[in-house]
């Protein structure tokens, strides 16, 4: 998979541009605040249909106009593939595949694949765990529609639960109603847990490849889902029931729901050391940019093909030991980088970035 062209109009910085990417190594060069973050930012927009950077979307839109849009081409082994989305201050979004609107946002994940990498993305080993949760749900999301799916249930019916506990009814009432949520919620949540055990199950065994050859086989790595387990759905679910019944009076007491696949997390060790809390910062960014590189690879296996890989400003912040060997393990992924400046002695188109202007070097 490969993007041949980005178009932008009245996007953050962008008055009217258009760019030709090869399919290689391409790198975004400019001083800060120049509009290299807004290009990326564009591309992965149309994978995933929101920003990496802000939930609101009018901010998007350049400050002095009503409206904006965002066209990527792109080639697939199945054929040629376009994502238009066009932004309004005024209305609602729209997002065309192939020049056909789509009705539900979840059309959109799988026609365009990313894998981003950012500075923040560093410290997704010692962040939250809910940062944790988000990367796994984006991965899965745009591999599975019905993953997704499940996800927006899941967190609608989470809502309702949640509610409930709060309305400040006596428990045995509240107790009553629980009982067709707690039903719900163990449906969902078991088929969004047993997803994600699969996921890092498999990431997990790719990662450990690629952290071994970055770190001169020095250092295990080892992935492994924390929270309700199971080796079916079935089994999922039967746990997950049995644990909300076992808690109803703790969330009744703290006013929310205290077990379930929004509470979960990845446990992430080296040498059987939890490197979330242990870890140095040289471990923790090398195990980062060891689980983005994993990503690619099971996109591959997944898709039959790589995403693009976008590394927005990640040179910068790795030494240059770490930068050499994501170059030498990208060659063969279309990549969109960038940074102030770019030394390395690798085949790449660049591009100048200034003043939201793009011209090829």
């Amino acid at each position: 998979m490969n993007i041949k062209t980005l178009q932008l109009q009245n996007f953050r910085n962008y008055e009217q541009q258009s760019i030709n990417f090869d399919k290689g190594l391409n790198v975004l060069i400019g001083k800060n605040a120049q509009g290299k973050t807004n290009l990326v930012e564009a591309i992965n927009y149309c994978c995933i249909g929101k920003s990496h950077r802000t939930s609101k979307e009018k901010e998007l839109i350049s400050f002095d106009k009503e409206n904006a849009k965002i066209k990527v081409i792109a080639q697939k082994n199945a054929g040629e593939k376009t994502v238009e989305i066009f932004l309004s201050k005024s209305n609602k979004k729209i997002i065309r595949i192939n020049h056909l609107s789509i009705l539900r946002i979840g059309e959109l994940f799988g026609n365009i694949n990313s894998v981003f990498f950012s500075p923040e993305d560093l410290r997704l080993v010692k962040e939250s765990p809910a940062d944790r949760r988000r990367f796994i749900d984006i991965d899965l999301s745009q591999m599975s529609k019905v993953y997704f799916y499940n996800l927006l249930r899941y967190e609608k019916i989470l809502a309702q639960r949640n509610k409930l506990l709060k309305d400040g009814l006596d428990a045995i009432h509240i107790k009553r109603g629980l009982d067709v949520w707690n039903e719900q919620l163990s449906q969902v949540g078991a088929k969004i847990i047993y997803s994600r055990i699969q996921f890092t199950n498999n990431l997990s065994k790719l990662a450990q490849k690629v952290h071994s050859n970055l770190t001169d086989n020095q250092e295990e790595l080892i992935l492994s889902y924390t929270g309700i387990q199971g080796d079916s759905v079935d089994n999922i679910y039967r746990e997950l029931f049995m644990m909300l019944e076992k808690n109803v009076d703790k969330d009744i007491q703290l006013g929310y729901t205290s077990v379930g696949p929004h509470r979960d997390d990845i446990k992430i060790a080296i040498n059987d050391i939890d490197i979330r809390s242990f870890g140095s910062q040289g471990q923790q960014r090398t195990t980062a940019l060891s689980l983005k590189l994993a990503e690619l690879e099971i996109f591959k296996e997944e898709n039959g093909e790589y995403p693009i890989l976008i590394l927005d400003d990640v040179l910068s912040e790795l030494d240059d030991f770490r930068c050499k060997k994501l170059l030498n393990n990208i060659q063969n992924v279309q990549t969109i980088l960038t940074g102030t400046s770019f030394d390395y002695d690798y085949p790449a188109t660049k591009f100048q970035i200034e003043n939201g202007t793009v011209k090829k070097l």
